[in-house]
């Protein structure tokens, strides 16, 4: 069993800032904003999708995704040497993307193999089975080793 907010002070700060940085920054920067446009929209009819915030959340995406292979290129995961609650965190708003196909994986090969490390975790796979009515993942959802 794992401690997921793991080392010394140091390290724990660490891992809670970039906890922070995915649950509120990349929430609002990109999350929050495709969803909204890719899916509430859709289904609640709540107006038309704006090509605005879609292209301005599509561009900070790219940002973000840059970050996260720069944080997996030092070291086997986004923190260090082990899997922490950052990594969980960041996958767990990334499968929502990744669901939607919005990620353009070729891009990023160091945050795709990070991403692949975490959909092979048991505590991952079921999340790759879920489904939305209306929506369709792209094939490489479910690959493991896509």
């Amino acid at each position: 069993q794992h401690n997921l907010l793991w080392g010394e002070a140091p390290a724990r700060a660490e891992i809670r800032r970039l906890v922070h940085w995915f649950e509120y920054k990349f929430s609002r920067e990109v999350g929050t904003p495709l969803l909204s446009e890719r899916v509430i929209k859709r289904f609640s009819g709540e107006g038309t999708i704006s090509s605005v915030v879609m292209r301005a959340a599509m561009s900070n995406l790219q940002i973000h995704l840059d970050y996260i292979d720069w944080l997996a290129e030092q070291g086997n995961w986004l923190t260090g040497r082990q899997i922490s609650l950052a990594d969980l965190a960041a996958a767990a708003h990334l499968s929502v993307l990744d669901f939607l196909g919005d990620i353009d994986w070729s891009r990023h090969p160091e945050a795709k193999s990070w991403y692949a490390k975490m959909k092979s975790r048991p505590s991952f796979r079921d999340l790759l089975g879920d489904q939305v009515s209306g929506l369709t993942p792209p094939d490489h959802y479910c690959d493991l080793d896509f």
